[in-house]
Parts: C-alpha cells; structure tokens; sequence
C-alpha cells in the first residue's frame, strides 16, 4: 500500500520537479544566494579634487640683470665731475647762479635788475694762475693802492671761500702778492665775531679772506664797512675732496647771494667795486 502511494506521488510530479526534498531545500539556498549577488551595489561618490595651492617662484637675477640694474642707478655729482675735465669760471656763470636762484621769488623786473655790467668784472682765472699772480695781474698797483689806504674797519681786497680750511690755504699762498698788508681771517672756526670787530675798529687792514656767512654777520654788527672796498674776490675753480666748488653748495650759495644784496651789487653798479672769479 506504501509503495503504491510513492509510485502514485511521482507520477503526479511535473516534470523538472523530480528531485529529492533535500534537493528542493538546496536549490532554495542556491536561488537565494543568486537573488543576493544579483542586488544592485550603488556606485561610489566621485571623490572631489582639493584646490592646490599656487606658488610663484621669483626668477634668479643674472649677471646681465645685475649689470643693467646698476646702469640705471641715478648717477653723483662727483662721478660726472670726477670724468669731466676742468672748466674755468666766467661772469656768465655767475649771473645764471643769480637768475636761477631769485627765479621763483622775483618778477621779471626784479630779475633784470640784478643784471651787472660787463665792466664790473675783472678777467677770470683761467686755471693757469695760482693766487698771487692772479692778484697781481687784475691789481697791478697794489702796492700804492694799500699805502694811500688808512680807514678802519674797512677791507680794500676780500676774498671769500668755502671754508675756514680753505681760508688759511689761500692766505698762505699769497705771500708772494700781500707783500707788508695786514691780512685778516673773516672766518667762524676758533675766532668770535665780537673779537674780529674790535681788531677791525683799532687797526687798519687791508686784505680779508674768509666766508661769506662770517662776513655777512660783521656787516650786520657795523664792524666792517663795504664802501671803501675796491676787489671782490671769489674762489670760485676750487674744488673740495667731493670735487664741489664753493657755488656748488647749496648753504654757501644761499650765503653769497645775501651778501650780494648787502650793498655788494649796488658799489658793483656804481663801478666802485670790481668782481674776480679766480
């Protein structure tokens, strides 16, 4: 009876379907592992690129570079005088100084009155004179000219320079033109102004050689008098260890404009006082 019924269940089996239970229940795990390899993974995120940072490199400076740096470097005065020969001093030049100076200050009319005549010039050194024969070409009679003089505080020769220095240099080298003149220094190192008005009031002296800036301070106290004054005298082709000459400097320039104005111009429009460049 029992294996009527087995023979009955498998014939009424479909066909693909004669397997064992066990079979049955092994299929079910492999259809369920397949049902899991088939599920759909989602892809990845795209990982976003982080910015980078941006450096510049300064370029290395070559030979060449260096070179043409220092071509354009903004040249000195005593470079460009150091490579440039010699030029003397002429009356021109010192009525451009004037010009340009009183340029921004002035009006056209006051300019044209600083304007000297020609004949107030004495003939400028022209580099082949030391001072002593400087002095002796534009003052050949200087020897009765210093006799018939016996006013004091007054100077019949002044000679105005850069510096105290500079002052004794050229004092030491006129000896061979003062002769028996009294020479006095006009300069501020070592030596009061109160000092140099009492030397001007007791005796009479003929020749003075200092610095516009002292000069100007002994007029302003009444210790020196500029009328009887006949040469004026400007150093003007030295030069200092910075090959500037005394127009060159803007406080001696500024100086000697000052003393122009203090009665200098006026005796030199008169024809009374007489201007050299040495």
């Amino acid at each position: 009876m029992a294996d009527d019924l087995g023979d009955e269940w498998w014939e009424n089996q479909p066909a693909g379907a004669a397997s064992s239970p066990e079979a049955s229940e092994g299929g079910g795990e492999d259809t369920e592992v397949m049902q899991q390899e088939t599920v759909p993974v989602p892809a990845p995120a795209k990982k976003t690129k982080q910015p980078k940072e941006c450096f510049l490199i300064q370029p290395r400076e070559t030979k060449e570079d260096s070179t043409k740096t220092r071509k354009r470097r903004k040249k000195k005065i005593t470079d460009v005088l150091a490579k440039s020969e010699p030029k003397p001093g002429t009356p021109a030049d010192l009525q451009q100084l004037m010009k340009d100076y009183y340029s921004s200050s002035r009006s056209v009319i006051e300019l044209e009155e600083l304007n000297l005549p020609d004949s107030c010039f004495l003939k400028a050194n022209d580099l082949t004179h030391s001072l002593s024969s400087y002095l002796k070409e534009i003052c050949p009679k200087w020897v009765k000219l210093r006799k018939n003089h016996s006013e004091k505080k007054s100077i019949l020769m002044l000679i105005i320079c850069s510096s105290a220095i500079r002052a004794l240099e050229l004092i030491r080298s006129m000896t061979a033109f003062r002769g028996d003149s009294k020479v006095m220094k006009l300069f501020a190192k070592h030596i009061k102004v109160q000092e140099q008005v009492k030397l001007l009031e007791k005796r009479v002296v003929h020749l003075g050689v200092g610095t516009p800036g002292r000069i100007k301070e002994l007029i302003k106290q009444g210790g020196l008098n500029l009328n009887p004054l006949k040469f004026l005298v400007f150093d003007w082709n030295w030069r200092d260890q910075k090959l500037r000459r005394m127009m060159d400097i803007p406080e001696i320039r500024k100086e000697v404009f000052e003393l122009l104005e203090m009665g200098v111009l006026s005796l030199c429009k008169s024809e009374s006082l007489k201007l050299g460049l040495f």
